[in-house]
């Protein structure tokens, strides 16, 4: 009997430390979420903002994807993004989709013929005689430079200009709020909203430099993650044997707006 008993008292006290061990290891929500993190968690919604910003802004590169929302239209955006140029590409569920490549002042667009014969039908190159048809198949699969007077220039430029752009995604509207931890990528984050959220969210890394890593825009706009940042990527201006010159204004289809 004293053996038997032994015996329970034994399993019995196993599994209570089991379970003290257990419960204190889930920490019953006591441990501090941002301990072993840069500290930014424990700042104020609006300086946490001003941290993600900052650190954008003076990041090298950047490595943007996802979709944007635009009058009732979903666009994909995977662009590349430095001080000095980006390049990627935009695309739609429809056949609106094109390359853009920037090196510097020089804005070139590359687009299936599908694309310029949506838009040049109006005002074909004069280089094809065979009107639009035979314009958008001599731009199909080139680079078509973007002349610097041409009224889409500073919008197609917007998408490759890194601080434009992400000045336009980071801004929240509305009071700001500082939201829950969570991660990103397996990055740990915090997560700044405005307005409750109706007003956009941005998750901050708290993990190293504080970069923003995913944007939620307002009003079902769209979400965007961000990675990669200060990764270097090559850009150079395409072979004359790649490019064509359009020769008049480009007539372009709707395109999303960068802010």
């Amino acid at each position: 009997m004293r053996t038997r008993n032994a015996r329970h008292a034994a399993v019995v006290g196993a599994l209570c430390a089991g379970l003290s061990a257990a419960l204190t290891a889930c920490g019953g929500g006591s441990e501090d979420p941002d301990a072993g993190t840069n500290g930014v968690g424990k700042l104020t919604a609006p300086a946490i903002q001003d941290k993600a910003r900052a650190a954008a802004r003076g990041a090298d590169a950047v490595h943007l994807s996802g979709s944007v929302v635009s009058q009732g239209r979903t666009y994909r955006l995977d662009m590349r993004l430095k001080k000095d140029g980006g390049t990627g590409r935009v695309s739609s569920a429809g056949a609106d989709s094109f390359e853009l490549l920037r090196v510097g002042d020089e804005l070139f667009l590359k687009a299936p013929a599908g694309f310029w014969a949506k838009g040049a039908s109006a005002a074909p190159s004069p280089t094809a005689k065979g009107g639009a048809a035979a314009a958008a198949g001599k731009l199909d699969d080139k680079y078509v430079k973007v002349p610097a007077d041409d009224p889409s220039y500073q919008q197609l430029k917007g998408f490759t200009d890194k601080n434009v752009l992400l000045d336009g995604l980071l801004g929240l509207h509305g009071t700001l709020t500082r939201g829950e931890h969570g991660s990103v990528g397996g990055v740990r984050t915090i997560r700044v909203s405005g307005a409750k959220g109706s007003g956009g969210t941005v998750d901050v890394s708290l993990v190293g430099t504080p970069y923003p890593l995913r944007v939620q825009r307002a009003g079902g706009g769209g979400q965007l993650e961000l990675d990669d940042w200060g990764k270097d990527f090559a850009l150079a201006v395409p072979a004359k044997a790649q490019t064509v010159d359009y020769g008049k204004q480009l007539q372009l289809p709707r395109t999303p707006p960068t802010g």
